[in-house]
């Protein structure tokens, strides 16, 4: 027995050490690649110009597919596009023949810039403040213009995303970014999108060891008194803002009344209170999102739901409460053991067939956004057509975010972010050839581009 106990102490010892050696690796490893992230890559803004892509298959998303078509890019916006159209003189001109030419695509949930390394390496990581309640928060103050993921992202076809922050009740205010620029202003294209809400739900806690990650179990019912309990918190917090809103504007037509004391987190709640600005709640389940639905209903807010897993479910109160859905979960697992494993891959389908407005994310921190035109792909395998696997990548997360007018199809007027292919932007084998964001023509070069060169030729 005692050699037993010492064989066991020993191959205990054995696997302890071995783990401390690959964790101490692991941190080094981090540490090291965050070192070396010095911005170089993304210093790289591309240059302004007048440009004409001539001979492209262009694919407009608007309208008709034209082939042999041009596309004249002036001033950081859309110029021309036809299969006649004039090219100014002094233009640079790319030649299209065999390519494609696309809008932009657009991942409207995102926490790329606030997150660099997620493990190991906490300075490089700005998702969330400290506390409960950060309406005053602003993701665009804590976004990195230099992250690795922004190039690693941009040279696969995303040119815009909405990045948000994430801790608390209420996190904060989301940004929609370009993706280029040495500043924050310089990628900004909305600074402050949507107030970011976590919703709260039921949840019985749990999780490994009855601990590890969701406290202890707690009975159903108390479950649903904690979910109320906090959602009458949001509630009290909403009517707070409202009636602090309206003391102002009482003041500001007689200033006889009484000043309201300043509250710097009910004054950033104004123009979501106000329906200005869309209030954005994370929300999963049926149950959930109806919450969301009736929430939105009671405070007349402007809504929008990211992850939305049965989204499809819910879609009567979705539409009547005019709330769009930023579908996250193409890449996860369903939320129940005994769904079918292609569930999440057939609701953008569902979600299209329903009348819910929708669009599809990859709901990534920033290494895996690069990925959203196979997240669109795949959802394309499963029940959606082509076109609105495009389109929900493109124009969807585009009139979702306010900015239709200006982004996610080619037409002109519209701002000049657009892609050149070798083929079908949503399969994984095409390569892109050309990117322009705002005008610029960006170099197509990453952390990843550069490694790839580094190794393909050794031997």
């Amino acid at each position: 027995m005692k050699a037993q106990s010492a064989d066991r102490t020993s191959k205990m010892k054995i696997f302890l050490s071995a783990a401390l050696r690959l964790l101490g690796s692991v941190v080094v490893l981090s540490v090291a690649v965050f070192a070396q992230n010095d911005g170089s890559e993304q210093n790289q803004t591309g240059r302004g110009g007048t440009f004409a892509i001539v001979g492209a298959r262009i694919v407009t998303v608007s309208g008709a597919t034209i082939e042999n078509g041009t596309v004249v890019i002036q001033n950081g916006k859309i110029a021309a596009v036809g299969a006649n159209a004039a090219i100014p003189a002094g233009a640079e001109k790319i030649d299209g023949k065999g390519l494609s030419v696309f809008p932009g695509m657009i991942d409207a949930a995102t926490n790329v810039g606030l997150a660099e390394i997620g493990q190991g390496v906490n300075a490089s990581v700005d998702i969330s403040e400290t506390g409960t309640m950060n309406a005053n928060a602003k993701a665009i103050k804590g976004i990195n213009p230099h992250s690795s993921h922004v190039n690693v992202t941009r040279v696969n076809g995303i040119t815009t995303v909405m990045s948000y922050p994430t801790g608390g009740l209420i996190a904060g205010q989301a940004a929609v970014i370009n993706l280029n620029g040495s500043t924050q202003d310089e990628m900004a294209v909305i600074r402050e999108f949507g107030l970011v809400i976590n919703f709260p739900r039921i949840s019985t806690g749990g999780g490994f060891g009855g601990g590890f990650g969701g406290g202890p179990p707690v009975e159903f019912s108390e479950a649903v008194k904690r979910r109320d309990a906090q959602i009458d918190e949001l509630k009290k917090l909403f009517r707070s803002a409202e009636n602090y809103l309206r003391a102002k504007d009482a003041f500001a037509k007689d200033a006889t009344l009484p000043y309201p004391s300043y509250d710097i987190r009910l004054e950033a709640m104004a123009p979501f209170i106000r329906g200005e600005k869309p209030v954005i709640f994370t929300a999963e389940r049926e149950r959930d999102i109806r919450s969301v639905a009736k929430f939105v209903g009671e405070m007349k807010l402007k809504g929008i739901i990211v992850g939305g897993q049965e989204a499809w479910k819910a879609a009567d109160d979705l539409k009547k409460n005019n709330i769009a859905v930023v579908f996250t979960n193409i890449y996860n697992l369903p939320v129940r053991d005994d769904d079918a494993y292609d569930l999440l891959f057939e609701a953008p389908a569902k979600m299209q067939a329903a009348g819910i407005r929708y669009c599809i994310s990859t709901g990534n921190g920033g290494a895996e956004v690069r990925d959203l035109p196979y997240h669109a792909g795949l959802a394309s395998a499963y029940g959606l057509s082509k076109e609105d696997a495009l389109r929900a990548v493109t124009i969807y997360p585009a009139q979702i975010l306010g900015l239709g007018d200006k982004l996610g199809t080619i037409e002109v007027g519209k701002v000049a972010n657009i892609v050149v292919t070798d083929g079908d932007i949503l399969e994984p084998r095409t390569n892109i050839k050309q990117m322009f964001i705002a005008g610029r023509l960006i170099p197509l070069t990453s952390r990843h581009t550069r490694l790839f060169d580094s190794f393909k030729d050794r031997k």
